[in-house]
């Protein structure tokens, strides 16, 4: 599911923002973005976010503004020189002069002397990482409310079409009775009318839907409950859409009536909207 998180920690000597974006992913994969003075923290920060993060491929960038004035800085000559030239090599009219406010805003044109990362400032720093995840995870369950809303409507619409399957049952099967009896009539056929009987009854059997119906009423009823869960259900709602789609497959095959075939397209389009949601619960 997609979602973005943001905490901004002040600090006397620097500013320092922890940004969280995520995108749909059947497994949590976290790619990070730190400075080479915090890496030592990385494999603490993975855990911290996989505990508090549930699936999903997410984005964790941590963004450091040193106070110059607490800081000594001193610049990258070599470095600088370096850029300049490779920028030079592309656009060869363009002066130093005129590069060198660029090459100012590049990478670790300017170092400064920090002390080492001391408890107290990692446990700040700790902390807003889970304010950031936090703030994703409200993001998220701010979404999740819109599809929910949508996911009920896609059910509820399916359960309303089962109904409306209804009035088309009793007519398809006189239908059938019908038209075989006037084919037999064409034919000039005699037959015994109890084998005759025993034969529709069996042929009849095999178009009957109740079963199917009942099976997809249970798992669209089984889908809505699963929305009320609070834990992490995306794949189990992903299998009962499958459920779901080979009821209303069936449905269809056995449908042998116009009307009844349309309301079967109906729900599969429904269906299909089901699906496409659900891959963005978690």
């Amino acid at each position: 599911m997609t979602g973005y998180g943001k905490s901004i920690l002040e600090l006397p000597e620097k500013k320092i923002t922890i940004e969280l974006r995520s995108l749909n992913s059947k497994t949590f994969d976290l790619n990070t973005r730190i400075p080479s003075f915090y890496r030592e923290k990385e494999l603490e920060i993975r855990n911290l976010l996989s505990e508090k993060i549930q699936r999903g491929k997410v984005d964790f960038s941590m963004m450091v503004e040193l106070n110059p004035a607490a800081r000594n800085q001193s610049l990258n000559a070599d470095l600088i020189k370096k850029y300049i030239s490779e920028f030079k090599e592309i656009t060869p009219e363009v002066t130093d002069a005129e590069l060198l406010p660029v090459v100012m805003r590049m990478p670790d044109v300017i170092s400064y002397t920090q002390d080492e990362l001391n408890e107290d400032e990692w446990n700040q720093i700790r902390t807003t990482i889970l304010e950031a995840a936090d703030a994703l995870n409200k993001f998220r369950a701010d979404e999740g409310a819109v599809l929910e809303k949508y996911l009920r409507l896609n059910l509820n619409n399916i359960l309303q079409l089962l109904t409306d399957v209804t009035p088309f049952e009793k007519v398809r099967i006189e239908t059938i009775k019908d038209r075989f009896a006037k084919r037999m009539d064409e034919q000039k056929i005699d037959v015994d009318q109890n084998r005759f009987e025993q034969e529709l009854i069996f042929y009849l059997e095999k178009l009957d839907i109740t079963e199917e119906k009942v099976r997809l009423k249970n798992h669209c009823e089984y889908f809505l409950k699963e929305l009320e869960s609070i834990e992490s259900n995306g794949k189990k709602l992903g299998f009962i859409s499958q459920e779901i789609g080979r009821e209303i497959n069936t449905l269809g095959s056995k449908s042998n009536h116009s009307e009844m075939q349309k309301i079967v397209v109906q729900m599969k389009d429904e269906l299909e909207k089901i699906k496409e949601q659900s891959l963005n619960v978690l």
